[in-house]
């Protein structure tokens, strides 16, 4: 499976950016996609995630309320919509999939995007 994430850029504390991840390969098997994201020392975090078949999503506490997961099937895509950013919100932000998690572990998820950065100026 190969994923292919867009939408990273430079914003304003308050803004909004809506990433996207394309997914390729062997997307039959698609379980959940979603989001993690990394600071330069620090662990990489969940952010968000989205089941498949029926659309459930998981939210990190620190992004509940700003930050929209979703699918669109058709497309083998997921999005997330990041609104209210602010500057801890500064990050890689790395898409994934896997075939058979739904969850917040890192250690569940298989396959990984190469990353974009987000930076949220104050």
């Amino acid at each position: 499976v190969q994923l292919q994430a867009s939408g990273g850029g430079l914003v304003q504390a308050g803004g909004s950016l809506r990433l996207s991840c394309a997914a390729s390969g062997r997307t039959f098997s698609t379980y959940s996609m979603g989001w993690f994201r990394q600071v330069p020392g620090k662990e990489r975090e969940f952010v968000a995630a989205v089941r498949w078949r029926d659309g459930n999503t998981l939210y990190a506490n620190s992004v509940k309320g700003r930050f929209t997961v979703s699918r669109d099937n058709a497309k083998n895509m997921v999005n997330l919509q990041m609104n209210s950013l602010n500057p801890e919100d500064t990050a890689v932000y790395y898409c994934v999939v896997d075939d058979t998690a739904f969850t917040t572990r890192r250690m569940d998820y298989d396959y990984w995007g190469q990353g974009t950065q987000v930076t949220v100026s104050s």
